[in-house]
């Protein structure tokens, strides 16, 4: 998707310089289903689709370009020699999703180039902090010279006998290991699964006599199983017999949700469309996470609906089937397959309710969907461009989710001296009863701040023939001011305006140049330099702009900018 995205977006800068106003990118895509549809019908099937997407990539890019644009224009003005500074190039990129190759093609359009060495430096620092900010004690991403492979036997029981090929500590291979370190054990066989496909690694205990191994998570390295843990008693040599056992209780509660996460896969593509498909997912015991291609927000009703089909499914306590197969008869039977994945010669196929739901997958599940009890959906959200979340809970999870919510209600209903069956009827009349307050409310302000108006006319002064009014109004908000400000130019029929309020610590500012005026004074000027007085930032049209700061001290200073800055235009 990221290299997808820089093509369009520099497709979309593109055909804007030749002369495209607004989006135009998406209206090839009906040209392009004509000439190559009978090839890829796919263009065909989900035309609409792809126009959605492309048009809302276009207005989102032309946001960024628009926002993006004024900065680097900022920054060029004060420009010493021909390089952008790499913080700057970083700044575009990180802050505001400015492509960096973008800001090449316009640093060549300058006879400009790029700072690279300083961008690069500056992601190398953010990694850097996002590796400090990392809760990873130990790192199973390592190079293991050994031969042949772990066995895994966690489809048909949760523990084995098994012997230890080797033992890491600080990622270097070590004969043995005592009581207190901190390792990573590989077996030759073992139930632990280990982290893949979205599903957490087991956790549980390798032990013999004498011995006791916590282990915290696995990890794969290569065709070898690697075991995260501490040794709790005894010491652990390579070549020790030792038992494995994975814990059951926590094994048990990942199945529940990583059957659930497949039931919601294919109730989310009945519901939302065929177009859904899976853009990563993580379960581990306590809950479900699910990423996939959408590009709306799930309405409340959808997700509704969705919950409702995977409990259906749950309720209907149909078998789990596992099947070993090649690659072609798992397509024949309608198996989901993650485009740009590379399958092997053999796959593991998963079917659950008939044809509800067949899946390539080789974590661990339930025997019967009515093992998962109960699944229900506590989030939804957009974590990038086109792709959604999902995160739910099931089991115990669900049940405990279920009486939180209870717990909520009893506690509102409490709290507006309600019962259920009257409960929507007296939430509907206190926010109806709010609003009117509020807006009560907010006319009493505009009151307030407009009373003393015709006193204010009296505090207008003339500089260098121009009628000035720079006065602070007690008792408003943004808004009363913006409202007393129309009022002001009106009386004023023509002059250059700025109003401030204190509330606590927040400072309002509002400005204001008569439209005879605004070739002359822009609001926006004023705003930048009287904001700055109080401690803030502001700007807007030359006829009207706002800000505000933290420091009701400056107000004082921040009038007397009006005034400085007619006197000097």
């Amino acid at each position: 998707g990221y290299v997808l995205r820089r093509i369009i977006r520099r497709a979309a800068r593109h055909g804007n310089k030749l002369g495209a106003d607004g989006p135009f990118f998406y209206k090839l895509v009906d040209a392009l289903a004509a000439e190559m549809g009978e090839a890829y019908p796919e263009l065909r099937e989900r035309q609409s689709q792809v126009e959605k997407a492309l048009l809302a990539e276009e207005e989102q890019f032309a946001k960024t370009l628009d926002q993006g644009m004024r900065i680097l224009e900022a920054d060029l003005e004060g420009l010493e020699g021909s390089q952008i500074p790499g913080e700057t190039v970083f700044r575009l990129y990180d802050t505001y999703g400015f492509p960096v190759d973008l800001t090449a093609d316009i640093a060549r359009e300058q006879n400009l180039t790029l700072d690279m060495d300083g961008f690069e430096a500056a992601m190398d620092a953010q990694r850097e902090r996002a590796r400090s900010a990392s809760n990873f004690k130990m790192d199973a991403d390592i190079e293991l010279d050994l031969d042949g492979q772990t066995a895994f036997l966690g489809y048909s029981g949760l523990v084995s006998d098994a012997t230890v090929l080797a033992i890491l500590k600080d990622g270097k291979r070590v004969a043995s290991a005592s009581q207190g370190e901190e390792i990573m054990l590989v077996l030759d066989r073992t139930p632990f699964y280990a982290e893949s496909g979205g599903q957490a690694g087991d956790s549980g205990v390798i032990s013999a006599d004498g011995l006791r191994v916590e282990v915290r998570d696995t990890q794969k390295a290569g065709a070898h199983f690697v075991h995260l843990g501490i040794v709790a008693e005894g010491q652990v040599s390579e070549g020790s017999a030792v038992q494995a056992l994975v814990d059951a209780s926590i094994r048990q509660a990942t199945a529940l949700n990583h059957s659930a996460t497949h039931l919601l896969h294919a109730a989310l593509r009945q519901v939302l469309g065929d177009h859904v498909s899976q853009k990563g997912s993580l379960v581990t015991a306590e809950r479900l996470r699910f990423d996939f291609a959408h590009g709306e927000a799930v309405k409340p009703e959808e997700l509704a609906a969705i919950e409702d089909m995977v409990n259906a499914e749950i309720r209907r306590n149909t078998a789990v089937e596992t099947l070993e197969t090649d690659i072609d008869t798992a397509r024949e039977r309608g198996a989901m397959m993650l485009f740009g994945e590379k399958y092997g010669d053999s796959v593991r196929v998963l079917s659950m309710g008939g044809d509800f739901s067949v899946e390539l997958c080789g974590g661990t599940h339930v025997e019967r969907t009515g093992d998962i009890g109960l699944m229900r959906i506590v989030a939804e959200s957009g974590i990038a461009a086109g792709v959604r979340r999902i995160e739910a809970v099931t089991g115990e999870g669900a049940l405990a989710e279920a009486n939180a919510d209870r717990r909520r209600l009893q506690s509102a209903y409490s709290a507006l001296k309600s019962s259920p069956e009257n409960f929507d009827s007296k939430l509907s009349q206190l926010l109806a009863a709010n609003r009117e307050q509020q807006k009560e409310l907010e006319r009493l302000k505009a009151k307030l701040a407009t009373a003393g108006s015709r006193d204010l006319m009296s505090e207008v002064e003339e500089i260098n023939g121009v009628k000035v009014l720079a006065v602070q109004i007690e008792g408003a908000d943004a808004k009363a001011l913006r409202d007393s400000m129309d009022q002001l130019k009106n009386k004023l029929g023509s002059g250059v305006l700025l109003l401030a309020s204190a509330e606590g610590d927040k400072v309002a500012l509002v400005a204001g140049v008569t439209k005879d005026l605004t070739s002359r004074f822009k609001a926006g000027e004023i705003m930048k330099q009287a904001a700055a007085a109080v401690g803030g930032k502001g700007g807007g049209r030359p006829d009207m702009a706002q800000g505000g700061g933290t420091d009701p001290a400056g107000i004082p200073q921040a009038l007397a900018v009006a005034k400085e800055y007619v006197n000097h235009v």
